[in-house]
């Protein structure tokens, strides 16, 4: 098995217990069999200047790994994947990014208080992560309702960075009870029905 992480903050040390190299020993790498050399995760300790050739290595190395089997993604409040905030387009690639406000108020009590929250982030594209063979995007609770209803149901637009996933062959939303509640099928599934009728009558 071989990993790659979709992102991390930037700047951030990789044994502070809010980066995800910390998250994913902690949850996963600790307790399984695998060659450490097999773990990829952008590195939020690397120099400014050297990040844009670092993005092109870390596209370069998934490629060389015959590229993504599995693409496993959560959606934040502003329907970003990974760090891809709105405003990323269909066509990006493994980058350099500024967070967005909500995102950053997000994390605030992960990082004791929202000025300690990092300002950047390095993530993989858009285009990185359609590249994928195949995609699963969880979300729990009510509070993504209204962006997974974005992302499902609206027209792709960068504005909702999830919404690009409909864009895929093979992916797949998996949601509870409280996040779906807002879509048509779930919320006014009667609605629905009179769509289906318009369109294939």
């Amino acid at each position: 098995m071989i990993t790659f992480n979709v992102d991390e903050y930037y700047p951030i040390s990789t044994h502070a217990f809010q980066s995800y190299h910390h998250y994913m020993r902690t949850h996963l790498f600790n307790h399984i069999d695998i060659p450490p050399q097999n773990i990829h995760i952008p590195d939020g300790t690397i120099i400014l200047e050297t990040v844009h050739d670092y993005c092109r290595e870390y596209e370069k190395k998934i490629e060389d790994a015959g590229g993504i089997d599995l693409m496993l993604l959560g959606i934040g409040r502003t329907g970003h994947i990974g760090f891809n905030e709105p405003g990323s387009g269909r066509n990006t690639r493994t980058r350099i990014i500024t967070l967005d406000t909500v995102t950053r108020q997000e994390e605030a009590n992960q990082f004791q208080g929202f000025g300690n929250v990092p300002r950047r982030a390095i993530t993989m594209g858009i285009d990185t992560i359609l590249g994928a063979r195949k995609i699963i995007l969880t979300a729990f609770g009510e509070y993504k309702a209204k962006v997974i209803q974005k992302a499902v149901e609206e027209d792709p637009d960068s504005l909702i960075p999830a919404s690009y996933i409909q864009l895929h062959h093979n992916a797949k939303f998996i949601l509870d009870s409280s996040a779906s509640s807002h879509l048509i099928r779930i919320k006014t599934p009667w609605l629905l029905i009179v769509l289906t009728g318009q369109m294939t009558g």
